[in-house]
């Protein structure tokens, strides 16, 4: 079974290690796994999991949070927010190397993790979750007798499984803004629970309160006699092949090759909300990824452009692009389009063009910059041709917009 090893940059900035573990073939899907807390992509039970779905045809993508492992950074600076959005660049750099994870899996409190993060990767359609605590503020058991300790000094040193490891305040704070049955429940995709009922580390009734909070699709599995970690190989193989079952019936398999002649199928743009800021949104675009914001003068954070902003962006695209494909069609010598725009509303009586001569109006205006040795005929013409665009001529008819609930 081929492996292949990489780095990716994670949340704070740091290189995470990963493993994408490939079966012999073409993969049927890809998935993404999340390991337990201050465990490491190579443990018994990420690898052997892993191992088990690549042989079903499966492509696991498994790597180490910050601080954990091969991965760079600190653990003590890590939190589970951090986490989640390690998980969401993770599905980005499948998304953007291979393809998107239709699969999410998460160990412990990596299954928390997933679950947190589902909402952010569109393309995944079944999350499977390994002895995974309801609330992430499960974790502080491992800590118990030292959490006082970590809120009154700031951090301490605490032993977790035999190792020294640094937990600080912010992580307790983090851990406790969460509201993890809050997302199960808008969650929206099949979900399997799979939790051993002896678990004496993240207790069975945790894997009652994710199924009750959750939607239809879902599913539990008995892992019977396994302990937390599953140790045991015929364990980690067991739940492998369930969950490889399990998912076949929701996961993509590869499209079929595009039929000649055939509609493209639009992408669809998701805009979710960040939590950072008053405005800031994360838009999902296909593999892309950028933020919305406002101007800090309206109370944003400036951390991206703004609504309008992106609307101009789009029609200033547009018009470069099919500038340069009727230069190109026409054999024209155009070097280069710098499009500038801008938006405002006017009074409808300034402006003698339009019909509307009462309150106020939008108004763009669209600079065209020309660079090409060009007659004054091609530049009219390609100044013509602007108006062509498919986003001008979207802006500028009749459009149905239709407002629904997801529920």
């Amino acid at each position: 079974m081929p492996t292949e090893r990489f780095q990716f940059p994670g949340s704070g900035g740091h290189q995470l290690a990963a493993a994408l573990d490939l079966p012999d073939a073409q993969p049927l899907a890809y998935a993404l796994f999340a390991h337990c807390f201050t465990c490491s992509k190579d443990n018994l039970a990420a690898r052997r999991i892993s191992a088990a779905l690549a042989a079903r045809g499966i492509a696991v993508l498994r790597f180490d949070f910050t601080g954990l492992g091969a991965s760079e950074g600190e653990f003590a600076n890590a939190t589970f927010s951090s986490n989640v959005a390690d998980l969401v660049l993770a599905a980005d750099h499948l998304r953007s190397s291979h393809r998107a994870p239709s699969l999410l899996i998460g160990h412990s409190l990596g299954g928390a993790a997933v679950l947190a993060a589902a909402a952010q990767i569109p393309e995944a359609k079944a999350i499977a979750t390994i002895a995974a605590p309801s609330d992430p503020s499960h974790v502080t058991g491992l800590f118990a007798d030292h959490v006082d300790t970590i809120r009154d000094k700031g951090s301490v040193d605490v032993s977790l499984a035999g190792r020294p490891f640094t937990i600080r305040r912010a992580f307790l704070d983090d851990i406790a803004e969460h509201n993890l049955m809050a997302e199960i429940a808008r969650l929206h995709k099949a979900l399997l629970i799979l939790h051993a009922p002896t678990d004496d580390t993240v207790g069975i009734d945790n894997a009652t309160k994710i199924f009750l909070a959750a939607k239809h699709p879902k599913s539990f599995v008995s892992l019977d006699h396994a302990d937390h970690l599953l140790s045991d190989r015929r364990d980690a193989n067991y739940a492998a092949g369930v969950i490889a079952a399990w998912a076949q019936r929701y996961i993509d398999a590869d499209p079929p090759a595009p039929t000649a002649g055939a509609p493209e199928v639009p992408r669809l743009v998701t805009v979710q909300e960040t939590g950072d800021g008053k405005f800031q949104q994360q838009i999902s675009i296909g593999p892309h990824r950028l933020l919305a914001d406002e101007p800090a003068s309206v109370g944003g954070r400036d951390s991206g452009p703004g609504p309008y902003d992106l609307l101009l962006s789009a029609l200033g695209a547009c018009t470069s692009m099919t500038m340069r494909l009727y230069a190109e069609r026409k054999a024209l010598p155009l070097d280069r389009v710098t499009v500038t725009l801008s938006h405002a509303k006017i009074h409808a009586e300034d402006c003698a063009e339009c019909e509307t001569k009462i309150g106020l109006l939008d108004r763009i205006e669209r600079v065209i910059g020309i660079e090409g040795d060009l007659s004054a005929e091609q530049r009219a013409k390609l100044i013509e041709i602007a108006d062509k665009c498919p986003v001008h001529r979207t802006l500028t008819s009749e459009v149905s917009i239709i407002t629904r609930s997801a529920d």
